[in-house]
């Protein structure tokens, strides 16, 4: 009988060695100074830039006296002077390395939240916002490359899955959007001015610490100076594949803004619930995303993670058209849209840290910051593509459930785009 029970607790404790329990300050210090540095500068990069956007649209219509249609299209010139140039400073990031473009990204997003502090005419914030977009262009997909390399170096070396840092970086990033709308409407007490440049002090804390601790030359970081990054890149069908992926789940978050709104209004006959489910989506990401991507990587590769995460959120959008024959209003009307929150939420968790552990797969050598940033780009125009037509979608005056329906077969029939299974760039290149 004690043999016997040996015997069991020596599988269990073999089992456990395969894929320990860490906890999070554990993880914490088993990273690089490197990656700490890195980490902490997402937190910081959101919180400084959460302390301002979220309320740049009221200050454009009410202190600027912008109309409506001018504030969307400056909210417009944002998202694309930074999303749809991450691509820019991906390939930027590859040919002069990590540092510089950090560096300038945090230089410029300085100088932008300061100008638009003080911006009072139109052209004036067009300008500021278009510096403060292509500030984070830079910055983002400098910083989210290396933490993608350093993740499959640390995978290499015995830590665990790359999934879990990326994990504990998404936590970081979900923070500081968690934190920053607090500092700003607390800032906003004063007015304004005082937040932006209260945001701008973040970043000039950004930038002293990568000036004191970044390294000149990252070790196993290599520049590229040959062209022809984005033809082969083009060329990478297995790479596009991904971003159409990862493009429609993007564009299924974007509903929080979109769709999720109207359903709120029908429900509670005002949008004032819609600041819980916020808060609620964050919560959720900051204290559930590192035992989630732990129990993925003990269990699933990148393709299933990512299938999971897309058939959770196309659960979430068949749960509110489910729901909405019924007509419920009130606290039973939310109940769906608390549904679809929490659904799409634990679908980002596992969507998001597998993506960008998938692209050093797929990138060729050195050339990681332009495959990153593409990600982002090539996403961001299916989303904006998306966008246009969801509003058109929800426009149409079509019974009540079939939006929610398409909106859900959308992550559900990408899934078929994913590839089907994990190769490296010199084989994708083949492929393509």
């Amino acid at each position: 009988m004690t043999d016997l029970i040996s015997r069991v607790l020596a599988r269990r404790a073999a089992r456990t060695s395969k894929t320990p329990r860490e906890s999070t300050w554990r993880l914490w210090k088993e990273l690089s100074p490197l990656l700490r540095l890195l980490i902490l500068t997402q937190l910081a990069f959101n919180v400084g830039f959460y302390a301002v956007l979220p309320f740049l649209a009221e200050h454009l219509g009410t202190a600027i006296g912008m109309a409506g249609w001018l504030v969307g299209f400056v909210l417009g010139l944002r998202t694309f002077s930074q999303q749809g140039l991450f691509v820019v400073g991906g390939w930027l990031v590859d040919r002069f390395g990590v540092r510089p473009v950090v560096l300038a990204g945090c230089v410029l997003r300085i100088a932008g939240f300061a100008w638009l502090g003080y911006a009072e005419a139109s052209w004036a914030v067009i300008g500021a916002v278009l510096v403060i977009g292509f500030a984070a262009a830079l910055f983002s997909p400098a910083v989210e490359s290396e933490v993608a390399r350093q993740a499959v170096v640390w995978e290499e070396e015995g830590h665990g899955s790359r999934t879990r840092l990326l994990a504990l970086f998404s936590v970081a990033g979900q923070a500081g959007a968690f934190v920053g709308p607090l500092l700003g409407a607390l800032l906003l007490a004063v007015d304004f001015r005082t937040a932006c440049l209260a945001g701008a002090a973040v970043f000039v804390l950004v930038l002293a610490g990568h000036l004191w601790l970044m390294p000149q030359h990252i070790p196993g970081r290599v520049r590229t100076r040959e062209r022809g990054g984005v033809r082969l890149l083009l060329r990478n069908r297995r790479f596009l594949a991904l971003c159409g992926a990862y493009g429609s789940y993007l564009l299924a978050y974007n509903q929080l803004y979109l769709a999720l709104p109207d359903e709120v209004q029908r429900a509670a006959g005002s949008q004032a619930p819609l600041s819980w489910l916020f808060a609620l989506s964050s919560v959720l990401v900051v204290f559930t995303q590192l035992p989630v991507t732990r129990w993925a990587g003990d269990r699933l590769d990148l393709r299933r993670s990512m299938t999971a995460g897309l058939l959770l959120i196309a659960a979430g959008f068949a749960v509110v058209a489910a729901a909405r024959p019924a007509g419920w209003t009130g606290v039973a009307g939310l109940l769906p849209a608390a549904g679809f929150v929490v659904l799409l939420t634990v679908g980002q968790m596992l969507v998001v840290p597998a993506a960008r552990a998938w692209v050093p797969d797929l990138a060729e050598e050195g050339r990681i910051g332009l495959y990153m940033g593409a990600l982002s780009s090539v996403s961001g125009l299916i989303v904006l593509a998306g966008s246009a037509a969801t509003g058109s979608l929800l426009d149409l005056g079509l019974p009540a459930a079939v939006p929610w329906l398409v909106l859900a077969a959308v992550p559900a029939l990408t899934v078929a785009l994913l590839p089907r299974r994990e190769e490296p760039a010199e084989e994708a290149d083949e492929a393509a």
